[in-house]
C-alpha cells in the first residue's frame, strides 16, 4: 500500500505533521511493502481555499490512502471516485502516524464524518458535521433579538 502523509518539511519521519492536506509543503509518500519513504514538493500549496488540486501533484503515484487530520467534503468525494481512501489521524510525527498504519488502527473519513471548512465554529479544527449537530442542541435558548426593525417603526429590542 502506498500512503500519502501532509508534512511541513523534509525530516521524513521526524517531520511535524501538516494540519492542511491541499496547503501542505509537502507530500511524504510511505510504501507499506518496502518500507520506504519519498519526499515530494507541493507546488500548489499556496491557493486560495478550495481551490487546491493536490491530486494533480499526486498524479501517476498510484496512491491508495491518504492520511491527515481531516479533510472536507468535496475532496474526500474527489478521492474516492479516483479510488483513494482518505484516513483520519491526531498524530504529530510522519512516523507517528506510520505505526498507526503498521498496527492498522486508522480510521476512515468519509463525507459525513468530513470537515465542515474554516470559519465555522472558530476555524477549521477539523470540525465535523456530527459535531456541529451535536454542539447545535445543546445552546442556553436565551437569545433576546437584538436585531434591527428593518424600518417598521420598532426598535428592535425583542423583550
Amino acid at each position: 500500500m502506498l500512503a500519502c502523509i501532509p508534512a511541513k518539511g523534509k525530516a521524513g519521519v521526524e517531520e511535524q505533521v501538516s494540519e492542511h492536506f491541499g496547503s501542505t509543503p509537502y507530500f511524504i509518500l510511505y510504501n507499506t511493502d518496502s518500507d520506504d519513504i519519498n519526499i515530494l514538493d507541493n507546488s500548489n500549496a499556496h491557493h486560495s481555499h478550495g481551490t487546491c488540486h493536490p491530486i494533480s501533484q499526486l498524479a501517476g503515484k498510484n496512491i491508495d490512502t491518504i492520511v491527515c487530520g481531516g479533510m472536507g467534503r468535496r475532496a474526500i468525494e474527489a478521492l474516492s471516485v479516483e479510488g483513494i481512501r482518505v484516513c483520519r489521524s491526531d498524530k504529530k510525527t510522519v512516523g507517528e502516524i506510520i505505526e498507526e498504519i503498521k498496527a492498522g488502527s486508522l480510521s476512515e473519513i468519509d463525507p459525513a464524518t468530513a470537515c465542515r471548512g474554516h470559519g465555522q465554529t472558530g476555524g477549521c479544527g477539523h470540525t465535523t458535521l456530527t459535531d456541529i449537530d451535536t454542539k447545535a442542541t445543546q445552546g442556553r435558548g436565551s437569545g433576546f433579538g437584538q436585531g434591527g426593525s428593518r424600518n417598521r417603526g420598532g426598535s428592535g429590542q425583542g423583550r
